[in-house]
């Protein structure tokens, strides 16, 4: 069995600087780059998540604190709900929510504001391998979303799960120009949401 040698140690003096995490995605990019370049890996960078119950304020400093603009919703038993995006916290959902059911700002909770599992997008892990920047900005444009979640399938090593987000403000920040999505209505009530909002 080898000897284990100490390292060699040192007091710590004035004028040290606290090294900074680079964002792991700066690289400019344009539409022919790969997907993988402008998308956040979850095996990498660690999901931010809040619960149902938090009051939006909560969520805000979460994001705040995180750098990020979108929370996973994740509630009991670590089960995702959905998520709650900045919008969500001073949007047209949270005006309703107190209105229609007479409550002040700080009363909501995420819950009240945040988009369920089953109206979320997805697109499929593998798909993404050949994809590229801009098939995702289509995808996104398509879809009228800021936000789309990718889902890797089950393997023998590991469950079904949600791998990766793709985040429209991440890409703009790559390619260094707007991308303009206009919000797509599909359901009853997205269609209900944006008659209110009109």
């Amino acid at each position: 069995m080898n000897a284990r040698s100490p390292l060699t140690a040192f007091r710590l003096d004035a004028g040290i600087a606290l090294a900074h995490a680079s964002p792991s995605h700066s690289s400019p990019v344009d539409l022919d780059s790969p997907a993988w370049e402008v998308v956040t890996d979850l095996t990498l960078v660690k999901a931010l998540t809040t619960h149902p119950s938090t009051p939006l304020r909560d969520a805000e400093d979460q994001m705040i604190a995180g750098g990020v603009r979108m929370l996973f919703v994740v509630g009991d038993a670590d089960v995702l709900a959905g998520l709650v995006t900045s919008t969500d916290l001073h949007g047209d959902r949270q005006m309703r929510a107190v209105s229609d059911r007479g409550l002040h700002y700080a009363d909501l909770v995420v819950g009240d504001v945040m988009t369920p599992l089953d109206a979320l997008d997805a697109v499929d892990f593998d798909e993404l391998r050949d994809a590229t920047v801009g098939d995702l900005i289509a995808t996104l444009r398509h879809l009228g979303r800021n936000h789309m979640l990718v889902v890797q399938a089950a393997t023998h090593a590991t469950p079904r799960r949600m791998r990766a987000v793709i985040s429209r403000s991440q890409i703009e920040r790559q390619l260094g120009v707007p991308i303009v999505v206009t919000p797509v209505a599909r359901t009853y009530a997205e269609i209900e949401q944006a008659l209110h909002e009109a």
